[in-house]
């Protein structure tokens, strides 16, 4: 059994990202791969699209247990669409089961013009990095969009600067959430911090204690700390501890 869809305004692509037949049999630049799915680049009409193919959804009952990840991926692409936060939009998407055992899935998205993930930035201490004004733009857009996902209790589960794009007008990006989930309880609690945490594992290296502290309080929309949030905050500060 296989479900496809092509998003509106696509049509004329049909023949490309028209069925799941057609999407797996498409060529491009193959940008990585592992034993259960790879992602190619392809270029139409001067656009480029990036392709995420699937052909596996781990070993054993993972083939029948949960929403298959690439599921996930566009869904979760589509929910943070629906939240107001800028990502990838999602062209197309779908999968086909063996049985009740996932098959292979795939789903396709349009590039993200002129953007770049803030890791590269940090790993060529990229200037913009030492700019207040560009550092607090970027900011204020990452709390804001952090704040909108854990209000739903959603956890993105991989918050990590690779993940994020900015653009050349500062637009901040959330991409890549495979993982992505809505919790409840101590598995919520556990989720948001490590969500927190991992945006901060690179931000001691690149900011200022001050920045750091200035984005938590623009997550938490408030201008001074409480006792809760002093607690939250050395729980997101020990959270690698022995893990790095």
């Amino acid at each position: 059994m296989a479900g496809w869809t092509l998003a509106p305004g696509y049509e004329h692509l049909a023949a490309d990202f028209g069925s799941l037949d057609a999407v797996f049999a498409l060529q491009g630049e193959r940008l990585t791969r592992d034993p259960l799915s790879e992602v190619v680049r392809i270029e139409r009409e001067g656009v480029n699209y990036y392709v995420k193919r699937y052909t596996g959804a781990g070993k054993h009952m993972r083939r029948y247990l949960g929403r298959p990840r690439i599921k996930a991926e566009w869904q979760n692409l589509k929910q943070f669409a629906k939240w107001g936060i800028p990502t990838a939009e999602v062209v197309a998407w779908g999968l086909e089961r063996k049985g009740l055992a996932f098959g292979r899935g795939a789903m396709i998205t349009r590039e993200l013009p002129r953007t770049e993930d803030l890791s590269a930035l940090a790993e060529r201490k990229d200037p913009r990095l030492s700019d207040p004004a560009w550092v607090d733009h970027v900011s204020r857009q990452l709390a804001r969009h952090t704040r909108v996902m854990h209000e739903h209790r959603f956890a993105h589960n991989d918050l990590k600067w690779r993940n994020l794009l900015v653009d050349d007008q500062g637009t901040l990006f959330f991409i890549d959430c495979p993982t992505g989930d809505f919790w409840r309880g101590f598995m919520w609690r556990h989720r948001m911090i490590k969500d927190l945490a991992c945006l901060d594992k690179v931000a001691k290296y690149h900011l200022s204690a001050t920045q750091r502290l200035r984005f938590y309080l623009q997550y938490r929309g408030r201008d001074r700390l409480n006792a809760r949030d002093k607690q939250r905050i050395r729980q997101v500060l020990s959270f690698f501890e022995g893990r790095e």
